[in-house]
């Protein structure tokens, strides 16, 4: 296990490279200067030649494009993603705050789809093509096809202003929570218990089942094992969807002004400030690569024959 932990691990570091190269090179594909950026954010009335090639030097965009893209690397790895074009603090400290307060919101959400994709997923499978299967798979696709602004802005209206119960904005208190994880899960939620109903209609049919019936095993002891089993599946889904929620939030978190990423990255495309944008578009993106590796070792773990394919 420890082996193929190790080749897991090895395979995405060129994927984090090529990433981090791109990530990088964002700046270079606006068609705006990021020393003219600098400047209007700065709000300099008149910017003149000699005023953007001072600034260039200054930023050390006059360097060869690898030598400052391998000082932006290792600046990176240490947490030094440089200063925000528009109040000129250090990016960390504005990416810092803002990660923890959509990781909160992300983990929070995460926890109530799983637990109630899980569930929806078994209790359909075991009634499958009855009232109950058909229902709750038509209310599930309904929901899901409403956008979540959309859906956000009716459970606003429903539970802030028509009935007073939960804030509206920003996270004072643990209601606060309620109305954003609501609009997350059942966005999410109704795509993912699917995974999860497919996953045990297949244990269904599998040898085990029609043995341990024929033994005379529970019920509840054969429910138990194809649950476990078509978890494998769901494990992986699971893992990568960490990182879409993680990276679906901006929306939520502009309706209910949430003070994570998704507000910091709409004001900083706004306002032009790229190295925010950067270090959002690296971290989100090493998010991906590092919860793919850990869904491959999960599975692995889970089956030891996965371990020979690699």
């Amino acid at each position: 296990m420890g082996r193929y932990i190790v080749r897991r691990s090895l395979l995405s570091l060129p994927l984090l490279l090529v990433i981090s190269f791109f990530a990088f090179a964002l700046s270079h594909l606006s068609p705006l200067d990021p020393a003219e950026a600098v400047l209007q954010a700065q709000g300099v009335p008149q910017i003149t030649a000699e005023l953007l090639a001072a600034t260039r030097a200054e930023l050390g965009m006059d360097r060869p494009l690898l030598i400052r893209y391998f000082a932006w690397l290792g600046a990176c790895l240490q947490l030094d993603f440089g200063k925000s074009y528009v109040t000129g603090k250090p990016v960390w400290s504005l990416l810092g705050p803002a990660f923890l307060h959509t990781l909160k919101l992300t983990l929070a959400s995460m926890t109530a789809i799983i637990v109630l994709s899980i569930a929806l997923g078994v209790i359909c499978a075991l009634r499958q093509g009855k009232l109950l299967d058909r229902s709750v798979r038509g209310i599930s696709f309904f929901l899901t096809s409403v956008p979540s602004y959309g859906l956000a802005a009716l459970l606003i209206w429903c539970f802030s202003v028509k009935l007073d119960w939960l804030p509206t904005s920003g996270m004072e208190s643990h209601a606060s929570y309620v109305l954003p994880v609501a609009v997350m899960t059942i966005s999410y939620a109704g795509i993912y218990f699917r995974i999860v109903r497919s996953s045990m209609l297949s244990q269904l049919h599998e040898d085990y089942v029609l043995y341990g019936r024929a033994c005379g095993l529970p019920e509840r002891r054969i429910t138990a094992r194809m649950i476990r089993n078509s978890l494998q599946v769901a494990v992986s889904v699971f893992c990568m969807a960490l990182p879409i929620i993680l990276g679906s939030t901006v929306v939520v978190e502009n309706v209910f002004a949430w003070p994570g990423l998704g507000t910091l990255t709409v004001n900083s495309i706004l306002g032009r400030d790229f190295p925010v944008i950067q270090a959002y578009v690296l971290v989100l993106a090493a998010a991906f690569v590092l919860l793919n590796t850990a869904s491959d070792i999960i599975q692995a773990a889970i089956n030891p024959k996965l371990q020979k394919e690699l």
